[in-house]
């Protein structure tokens, strides 16, 4: 795989910025458009092709050809300060991205979810995401990676007491994590960002709907490593 175009949303979260700098760094990889509403950090490159948008206006951008699209947008309820807006977020800006991708010829999408995600969850954030799993899958990507990490580890600019407190009790309960409760780790954001760019090759003739959860995840971000 060489000469591939990436199209990144979320490239200034915790999970996006890690993405962008694998994506960066991955020869396969030519140019990397990121959407964004705010400056990105970390160093420039001339593979990187800033987007500044408003959600309004996605469909009447004019954009390269893409191959792959990579979606890390999220946000939490008591960030966004309603379901209303939680969804905006976590569900129709994403499905407007990925309708963005296919319009500019994308083949794959790969989104960051989270472990749980059901359509039927009792529980909105998790029925909110599963949604979103749900309808990707009836859009005409010829693949579809979904990664599901469960709490995420990583410098966050901004504070989530809820998830410093599932990160510190993770880290204690998770060597008696095994078997199925082994997807309920934490795992470092540095490592679903570079899982998101692996998965695009991993099973490359592999088409429809592919999940990963702690495990594979962990395999992934180390794809590329020497043993």
């Amino acid at each position: 795989m060489s000469g591939r175009t990436a199209l990144l949303a979320g490239g200034t979260g915790l999970v996006g910025s890690a993405c962008m700098q694998a994506l960066l760094e991955d020869d396969a990889y030519e140019r990397v458009v990121v959407l964004a509403r705010r400056d990105l950090p970390g160093p420039s490159s001339t593979k990187l092709m800033l987007v500044r948008f408003a959600p309004e206006s996605l469909d009447s951008l004019a954009l390269p050809a893409i191959t792959d699209v990579f979606c890390a947008l999220g946000t939490t309820i008591r960030k966004a300060g309603s379901q209303q807006v939680f969804r905006q977020v976590d569900f129709e800006l994403p499905m407007a991205v990925a309708r963005l991708g296919l319009r500019l010829g994308a083949k794959s999408f790969v989104l960051c979810s989270s472990v749980g995600a059901d359509p039927a969850s009792g529980n909105f954030y998790l029925r909110t995401k599963g949604e979103l799993e749900h309808a990707l899958q009836a859009l005409p990507f010829s693949s579809l990676r979904i990664l599901r990490p469960s709490i995420l580890t990583g410098d966050r600019k901004d504070s989530r007491p809820g998830e410093a407190a599932g990160i510190w009790i993770g880290r204690l309960l998770q060597f008696i994590m095994v078997g199925p409760l082994r997807r309920y780790r934490p795992v470092a954001a540095q490592k679903v960002g570079k899982a998101m760019v692996a998965s695009v090759s991993d099973g490359a003739t592999q088409q429809g709907m592919t999940v990963y959860e702690y495990d594979a995840i962990c395999r992934l971000s180390r794809k590329g490593e020497p043993n």
